[in-house]
C-alpha cells in the first residue's frame, strides 16, 4: 500500500492503524464475539462514525491488511519486470505473504479466527474477491478482455496456496511444493 504523503493522508492513516490496533487487542483480550463496535470506538478514542468510515465492519477490522494484500497479489502480476514468470512473481509474493502470517505472533489471530464463524465466513468471502482481482490481473496479462475459466482457476490455487502454506509445518517448502503443482496446471491450461 502506498505511504500516505500530505498531513491529512497520515492523520486519517494513524487513526485507522489506530481503531484497528485497538479492536485486534480487544479481541485478543476478551473474545471477537464479547467486544462490540461500540467497544473498540470508545476504546481508541473515537467516534462510531469515524470507525465506520475506516472499516466497513465489524469483521474488516480484524482483517485490516485485505486491501493491502488484494493490491500485493494483483502488482505481483501487473508490476513484474518483463522478463520475470508471472507464476515466480506469485510464488515469491505468496512465501512473503505466508511467512508474514505464520508467524508465531499471528497464531493467536487465526485461533481467534478459526474460533469465530462470522470471521470464517468473511475470509472466505474475501478470498473470493482477491480470487476475482487476481484472475482479472492474469487475463489482462495475458492480453484478454476477461477471465477464462484456467485464468479463474490458477487464481483460486493461488489463493489457496496461503491457508494451505500458513498452516503447514514448513510453510516456504509448502508454497514451493504448491506451485509446482499449479505451474503444472498452468502448463496444461494456458
Amino acid at each position: 500500500m502506498t505511504v500516505p504523503t500530505g498531513r491529512r493522508e497520515r492523520k486519517k492513516a494513524a487513526t485507522r492503524q489506530k481503531i484497528a490496533d485497538t479492536a485486534l487487542r480487544l479481541f485478543l483480550e476478551r473474545g471477537y464475539d464479547e467486544v462490540g463496535i461500540r467497544d473498540v470506538a470508545a476504546e481508541a478514542d473515537v467516534a462510531v462514525t469515524t470507525l465506520f468510515s475506516h472499516f466497513a465492519s465489524k469483521e474488516a477490522l480484524v482483517f485490516e491488511q485485505d486491501a493491502n494484500f488484494e493490491e500485493r497479489l494483483t502488482r505481483a502480476v501487473t508490476g513484474r519486470e518483463p522478463q520475470e514468470p508471472l507464476l515466480t512473481s506469485l510464488r515469491h509474493e505468496m512465501r512473503a505473504m505466508v511467512r508474514h502470517c505464520a508467524a508465531d505472533s499471528a497464531a493467536p489471530i487465526w485461533r481467534m479466527i478459526d474460533e469465530a464463524p462470522a470471521l470464517r465466513e468473511y475470509e472466505e468471502l474475501m478470498k473470493l474477491r482477491h480470487a476475482a482481482s487476481l484472475a482479472t490481473a492474469i487475463a489482462g496479462d495475458l492480453g484478454l478482455a476477461q477471465p477464462t475459466t484456467a485464468c479463474r482457476t490458477i487464481a483460486r490455487f493461488v489463493i489457496d496456496a496461503h491457508s494451505l502454506a500458513r498452516t503447514a509445518p514448513d510453510p516456504d517448502a509448502a508454497v514451493d511444493e504448491i506451485f509446482r503443482m499449479i505451474e503444472a496446471a498452468w502448463d496444461v491450461g494456458m
